[in-house]
């Protein structure tokens, strides 16, 4: 009788919450929000939803972990050679870059302002608010003027991401847009009529880093 050749078991990787909170990132990034439940997150991680409720005790806690884990990567850059507008424009590119890849960030991060991963922005701008030498009694302002900007513009565009259709050709759809605005009352919206060409052409990237500067350029300007 022929012995069989008993297989060595397959070594799995141990599960933690590390583990988890990554594999609820790629879930959220796969399905959205509404996908992102402990049976999905157990088939993809091949366990049981008991195993991850160990580490986690909730959805809100996952969806927590995960914002934070992509905001902590978003901002890890070191500003220790950096001057005070180039830190503050290097850490709202990592966080348009971020909410543009996990457009579901920018909807977290504004329901939950009080939790760490919004803190964890704000401290950092306003920490180069500080260094602007920004009068104490304006820091507070010029600090959430700038988050407000930030997280708004970049929520709004991975929200415009949404709303268009899958494997539609963005120039054609920016120049049917163009057109509309170009076919617009004069009367009522003659400033919309005249930057009708410009839409085409824009870098919606370029200009929030533009807006970024303009911010800088006011805060600057009245020390």
């Amino acid at each position: 009788m022929a012995t069989r050749t008993r297989r060595p078991d397959r070594r799995q990787e141990p599960l933690s919450r590390e583990r988890i909170v990554s594999a609820a990132v790629e879930l959220l990034d796969t399905v959205g929000e509404s996908g992102l439940t402990f049976r999905a997150l157990a088939e993809r991680l091949a366990t049981g939803p008991g195993a991850i409720y160990w580490h986690v005790t909730g959805k809100a806690e996952l969806l927590g972990a995960a914002t934070e884990a992509v905001v902590t990567t978003a901002i890890a850059g070191d500003d220790a050679d950096a001057t005070p507008q180039e830190a503050i424009r290097a850490l709202a590119r990592g966080v348009f870059d971020a909410i543009d890849a996990h457009p579901w960030v920018g909807t977290h991060l504004a329901h939950a302002p009080g939790q760490s991963p919004m803190l964890r922005v704000f401290e950092r701008v306003g920490r180069q608010v500080q260094a602007l030498r920004v009068p104490e009694a304006a820091q507070f302002t010029a600090a959430s003027a700038l988050l407000s900007y930030i997280l708004g513009v970049a929520g709004q565009n991975a929200a415009n991401g949404r709303t268009v259709r899958p494997g539609t050709d963005r120039t054609e759809f920016l120049d049917a847009v163009a057109a509309q605005w170009a076919e617009l009352d004069p009367d009522q919206y003659p400033f919309t009529r005249s930057v009708a060409g410009q839409l085409p052409e824009h870098d919606d990237r370029a200009e929030f880093l533009a807006g970024i500067d303009l911010i800088l350029s006011g805060i600057t300007a009245r020390q």
